[in-house]
């Protein structure tokens, strides 16, 4: 009877606490590496192959540890992207706001992973053999039965804890946080179109999730991090596999390349630079508008000009972050805000007349040149210190 009573009580390793909650943290944190390295950033984006024995160890854990089928992830994940912020987008807290999607994200999913035309549309070239079709697919709800299983097994009743841990730690973290979060908090590295925000920069938890503007910039590729104070441990991981033969690397976001200062034509070269680049030159952009709404806000409140200043502190917050999703009643506001200054209001056109740059899909190379060209004499012309210096940088850029 002590025997059983010792086996319900504390299983078969009759672990300690610490030993339990190490045992926790390892079994979540592979679980993460499985979403970030295979569901992410091999099947969803291609930035990387695996090999076989890799995918599978990854597909078994899942089904173990999220009972989550392939082809669902892929597709919704997919599909925010495709329709981001916008009418579609699986789980943007833009349009469900942000306390859905952080609490109720795995309902989203859910909801989401029914809809036939989305998996039919986005859920192409994931795994398709009898394992995932005949076990994977069909029961998925098994996998993480068994897993509780062997919790109980080895930990007895504290094992019912610590798989409640291990179902919770997907929908929180990366539904949860990653779609929540990642488009509400954090900073931006990059002016994507949409208000993805690193919510960290150094990705331990997450696996290197947290770093969610980096991805947003350059979907495909299989890194994150960007800066170099960012730790994306995911793609430490993928490196590691790497050097054993285990994983193949396709795909890196391009690094800035910059040629000599002084440089003073346009070239071809320079053009190929400005648009492989295009976000990381709208952040720096979006930084000069920012320091000259803040010089225009504080002159507006030293004249005690309540309801302009709180219009352009509006402007300031949105601007680079996806200001192009706001209500259009919001936009015309901070619109009006920035147009009560003369500077302010070049900077915003020059901006426009930036991004079509890269906009014109059906302009030659030759017209895009000229484009760029002009561009940079009307900035170096404006009389605005910090656009000249832009100009000036802009026309070192290098593909």
């Amino acid at each position: 009877m002590n025997e059983i009573i010792s086996f319900a009580a504390g299983g078969l390793l009759q672990a300690s606490w610490w030993q339990v909650v190490v045992f926790t943290l390892v079994m979540t944190h592979i679980t993460i590496a499985a979403v970030t390295i295979f569901l992410h950033r091999s099947q969803a984006h291609r930035g990387l192959d695996l090999h076989p024995v890799v995918m599978h160890f990854f597909r078994f854990w899942l089904w173990m540890t999220t009972g989550m089928v392939t082809k669902e992830w892929v597709s919704i994940h997919r599909k925010h992207h495709a329709r981001c912020e916008r009418e579609g987008d699986p789980h943007s807290p833009m349009i469900y706001g942000i306390g859905k999607v952080m609490f109720s994200g795995a309902e989203l999913y859910r909801h989401e992973s029914k809809n036939a035309e989305t998996l039919s549309k986005f859920g192409h070239g994931t795994p398709d053999d009898w394992i995932e079709r005949n076990i994977y697919t069909r029961y998925s709800a098994r996998g993480i039965l068994l897993m509780l299983i062997i919790d109980l097994a080895l930990f007895g009743a504290i094992g019912l804890t610590i798989w409640a841990v291990q179902m919770a730690w997907i929908p929180f973290w990366a539904a949860g946080v990653v779609n929540g979060i990642g488009h509400y908090w954090g900073y931006r590295n990059f002016a994507s179109p949409d208000t993805s925000t690193n919510v960290f920069p150094i990705g331990i938890l997450i696996g290197g999730e947290e770093l969610h503007n980096n991805h947003h910039a350059y979907g495909t590729s299989a890194k994150f991090s960007s800066k170099w104070y960012e730790l994306d441990i995911g793609w430490l991981y993928i490196l590691g596999l790497r050097a054993v033969g285990l994983a193949k690397i396709k795909k890196v976001a391009p690094r800035v390349r910059l040629e000599a200062t002084g440089k003073k034509g346009i070239d071809h070269r320079t053009l190929q630079g400005v648009i492989a680049h295009r976000y990381e030159i709208l952040a720096r952009y979006t930084g000069i508008m920012k320091n000259a709404c803040k010089a225009e806000l504080d002159r507006l409140k030293v004249a005690n000009k309540t309801d302009k200043a709180e219009a352009l502190a509006a402007a300031t917050h949105w601007l680079g972050r996806g200001e192009e999703n706001l209500a259009p009643a919001e936009r015309a506001r901070i619109e009006q805000a920035i147009a009560q200054n003369q500077s302010l209001s070049t900077l915003v056109q020059m901006r426009h007349d930036l991004v079509k740059l890269w906009d014109s899909s059906t302009a030659s190379s030759e017209q895009l040149l000229h484009e760029l060209q002009s561009w940079c004499q009307r900035a170096q012309q404006s009389g605005i210190a910090s656009l000249e210096e832009f100009a000036q940088r802009l026309r070192r850029y290098a593909a």
